[in-house]
This record gives structure tokens, C-alpha cells and sequence, in this order.
């Protein structure tokens, strides 16, 4: 049995305190949680590595302990944007930039999901300004189930959210497994290095065509534009949003140096992190990127699953890094990139190593399969909970 309720009859809705200043914080004491603390709370880190407060602190600055069980999200500024959703495991302190919301009889659980699924950056009412005004947490109208019931179901979506975080873990430990394999069989130093520029036939770079011509949508003539997000540490193409579209009869004297064909190798080269890849499967062949991507294709000497790995390596980037130039954003240029050097070892070998790749991406393969399964099943108990 559910009832429409108000947040602020079923719950405290208050503020953090303004962070302390100067030299405040100390080794020892209790937890302060800024806005940008989420994140990484999120992704495993735990509180007591963020930033301590001292009890003589506290006292001194009045600030207001929130007990544990408290579920905070970004109230102002930029961050609260981003929809990020925490619940306090442990009672912390916590920056005036945040909302605190404590359940009065109920399961902080169960609330956490209605936000994680009703996002708070919704009720943003200006996004130049964005802020989120106590008031209107409040008012919040949603619907509320008895105790028990939050419970139970609070209970089925954490089983369903273990399960994601738990093919994402093998996934990872996949990615690990390949990149230890790599220094494994090549990482001794007893291969000769050669430059890019010559086990490589093409090293260029996209080209950005205005933002007045790339398109939401399909429309007979056009074709997909690859942009910098859809690279990633792993090597594959991922696709957080829909890809967006260009005029092939507009830009064709563009697409000879920005289309992109089965194998090439793509890395990014403008702003940090740099060094981000993707190996281009065939479902993406003549697709085009932009200028923030370099493409490298191999001659043959050298195998692309080889080469992305070889280039992937810390050793390989960071003298280049180290020396690459820009003002509001930091590249590398083509000339750099061609003089990037790998350790060449004999084609059998590196086919030994793309087998093993081979091997893992078919695991992966069945273990992202079984992760939609569970992500949807989770949106679909979203849905069903909170709509």
C-alpha cells in the first residue's frame, strides 16, 4: 500500500555548514564532505579518507554533525548538475554546497533510489544559475510506501545493483588481466623500439566541421561523427549518448583524413587525460572523428591489437606528454605522434598476444550481455517503484 506524500512531511531537508578555512583540518576526526567529494565516494573511496575534522574544530566553528543514514546531493553550483546521489555510512560533516535529507520513520535506502531515479538536477530551474533552493526539495511530491515495504524494497535493488557493480568488476579485472599480459610478454626491454612513422602509413587527425553541421539525427547523405568521450582506457568505442551526424557531400574534401576503417588505431590528442584509445571494429568503418582524435594505421609490420596495447603503455606517452604544449588545452601534434616508439617484436608473437585479447574479448562479450540483462531488470523495478 503506497500514499502521495510531501519529502518534507516524511523528512529533515537542512544544509551543510561552510567548510572551514585555513589550516582546520587534521590525521584525526570526523569526516567533511565537500560537493566534489561525491564522485569519488560514489566510485569505493571510503569518508575517512576525505578531508578530518578535529572535535575542538567542530565546537569552535558550530558545525552540525549529520548523522549516518543522511542522503546528500549538490544543491548549487555546477555540481549539482551532475545528479549525484550519497548516503551517509557514517555520521560526517558536510559543505553548506549540499543538501542533507534524513528520512524521519523510514529507509534511507529506499529514498536514495527515488532520487537516484527522480535525479535532483530535475528540479534546476535555470541551468546558466543552477541551484537548488531547500524549498523545493521539500515539496517534492512522490510516492511513499509503508516501512517494511521500503525495506523489502530497497532489499531487491541492492541485490540487482551487486550484481552490476559485480560484472563491472569482472569487466575491469579483464581489462587488467590483458594489460598484464602485455608487459608480461613485451614489457623486459628485449625488443628493439621503433618510430610510428614508420610502421604506420597514416598518422593524421580528424577534422571538426562547424557546429552548425553536425546533426542530431540520420538523413540520406550523412554519416556518424566519433567524438573524444567515445574513447576509452580499455581500448573499445563506447557510446554514452547517440552519435551525432555530418553531411558527407558538405565535407568530402574533409573525409579523405577524417574517416576512420576497420583496425585503425585512435587515440585522442587534445586535453587531459590524453591517451585515450579505441581499435575501429567494422560496425564503424567510415565513420568520421574530429580533430581531437589521431588515427594510425598500421603498415603491417604490426598487428593493431599490438599496436593500440604498445601505445597504451605509460612509457610510451609520458615523455611526450611531459613536452606537450597548448594554452587553454594541452596536444600533442602530429609530428609528436609519428615520433611516438614501441618495442617491435616478431609477428608470431604479437599474434600470440591477440589471441589472448581475442579470448578476452569473448568473455567480455558474454559478461556485458548478462550486464544489460540486469541493468534492465534495474530500470525496469525503477520504473516500477517510483514512475
Amino acid at each position: 500500500m503506497s500514499k502521495t506524500v510531501k519529502l518534507g512531511d516524511i523528512a529533515n531537508v537542512t544544509a551543510g555548514q561552510s567548510a572551514p578555512q585555513g589550516n582546520c583540518f587534521s590525521d584525526k576526526g570526523t569526516p567533511f564532505i565537500r560537493a566534489g567529494s561525491l564522485e569519488s565516494l560514489l566510485l569505493g573511496k571510503r569518508e575517512n579518507e576525505l578531508e578530518l575534522v578535529s572535535e575542538e574544530v567542530a565546537n569552535a566553528k558550530r558545525l552540525k554533525l549529520q548523522p549516518a543514514g543522511t542522503i546528500v546531493f549538490a544543491k548549487s553550483g555546477m555540481s549539482c548538475m551532475k545528479g549525484y546521489v550519497y548516503v551517509l555510512k557514517t555520521p560526517c560533516y558536510v559543505v553548506s554546497h549540499l543538501a542533507c535529507v534524513l528520512p524521519k520513520d523510514g529507509c534511507s535506502d529506499y529514498l536514495a533510489y527515488y532520487f537516484k531515479w527522480h535525479k535532483p538536477n530535475q528540479l534546476v530551474k535555470d541551468d546558466a544559475y543552477p541551484s537548488i533552493s531547500l524549498a523545493d526539495i521539500s515539496n517534492v511530491s512522490m510516492k511513499m510506501h509503508g516501512k517494511d515495504e521500503q525495506q523489502k524494497i530497497a532489499a531487491v535493488l541492492d541485490k540487482v545493483t551487486a550484481l552490476i557493480a559485480d560484472r563491472k568488476e569482472q569487466l575491469e579485472q579483464l581489462d587488467l588481466m590483458v594489460k598484464s599480459r602485455f608487459v608480461e610478454m613485451f614489457g623486459d626491454g628485449r625488443f628493439q623500439t621503433v618510430r610510428l612513422e614508420a610502421i604506420c602509413d597514416f598518422i593524421t587527425k580528424g577534422t571538426t566541421p562547424p557546429t552548425s553541421k553536425i546533426y542530431d539525427k540520420p538523413f540520406e547523405g550523412s554519416i556518424p561523427y566519433l567524438k573524444v568521450y567515445n574513447l576509452s582506457d580499455s581500448g573499445e568505442l563506447r557510446f554514452f549518448q547517440a552519435p551525432q551526424y555530418i553531411d558527407a557531400d558538405i565535407h568530402n574534401g574533409l573525409l579523405a583524413r577524417s574517416k576512420v576503417y576497420p583496425n585503425d588505431v585512435l587515440m585522442n590528442i587534445v586535453g587531459l587525460p590524453l591517451g585515450k584509445f579505441a581499435l575501429v571494429p567494422n560496425i564503424f568503418a567510415e565513420w568520421n572523428i574530429n580533430q581531437a582524435m589521431a588515427i594510425f594505421r598500421s603498415k603491417g609490420e604490426v598487428i593493431p591489437f599490438y599496436l593500440m596495447y604498445a601505445m597504451m603503455q605509460p612509457n610510451v606517452l609520458r615523455p611526450f606528454i611531459e613536452k606537450a604544449v597548448g594554452i587553454r588545452q594541452i596536444n600533442l601534434s602530429l609530428a609528436q605522434c609519428r615520433e611516438l616508439e614501441i618495442p617491435l617484436p616478431p609477428l608470431p608473437l604479437q599474434n600470440r598476444f591477440a589471441d589472448f585479447v581475442a579470448q578476452a574479448d569473448k568473455s567480455k562479450l558474454e559478461i556485458k550481455q548478462g550486464l544489460e540483462e540486469q541493468e534492465l531488470q534495474y530500470n525496469a523495478l525503477m520504473q516500477k517503484y517510483f514512475r
